[in-house]
């Protein structure tokens, strides 16, 4: 199904190193005429780091939707019984935010607006961004791998020599990797090399 016309929650968590290329992402959806919802991680208000201030990336992405941005857990808790969303993107999606959407945890507003949209049976899908896929969070992916409307959009090791637990997913297939959970299909091959 093409996104355009969609109604797209964009979530950002605290992956700061992937903002740019992520921001790009978005700029696509939205010139395919899809209408996103901005939602912030606490992470995400509240840390400045090397890759940009805080509130300039707030700002960038909210500007590209006519929605006001979420930052609550109390603004994203309508999104579920409202049915605000066609879809939701967590991108970039930490490894704290997923073992907690793995464990039911819902003590942000990106996991709010997972919880309440999950509810709806529509699509949630994740651009992993995380330094322990091949550790501690490995558990986590096949949960939710094997979790009703949970989508990925591809990822491999971005850096083996490195760092070998971590993965990150390929931006250039957010879109593809929408527009297949649109139609309840998992995009392959979901481990694709850098």
């Amino acid at each position: 199904m093409n996104i355009s016309g969609c109604r797209v929650g964009v979530a950002v968590t605290g992956s700061f190193c992937t903002f740019s290329k992520i921001y790009k992402a978005v700029q696509e959806i939205t010139a395919q005429g899809a209408k996103i919802i901005p939602i912030f991680s606490n992470s995400v208000q509240s840390i400045d780091s090397r890759f940009g201030k805080s509130a300039d990336w707030i700002k960038v992405f909210s500007d590209l939707s006519e929605h006001p941005p979420v930052f609550t857990i109390q603004e994203a808790e309508p999104i579920g019984p409202k049915n605000l969303l066609d879809i939701l993107l967590i991108a970039p999606c930490t490894g704290n935010t997923l073992a907690k959407l793995a464990n039911g945890v819902t003590d942000t507003p990106v996991l709010m607006a997972a919880k309440g949209h999950l509810r709806n049976n529509k699509p949630v899908v994740i651009f992993l961004s995380s330094n322990d896929s091949l550790g501690s969070n490995l558990k986590n992916i096949g949960l939710l791998m094997n979790s009703k409307n949970i989508y990925f959009v591809p990822f491999g090791q971005d850096s083996p020599e490195g760092k070998p637990n971590s993965m990150v997913s390929h931006t250039e297939q957010i879109i593809p990797a929408l527009e297949e959970a649109l139609d309840g299909r998992q995009l392959q091959p979901v481990v694709k090399p850098y």
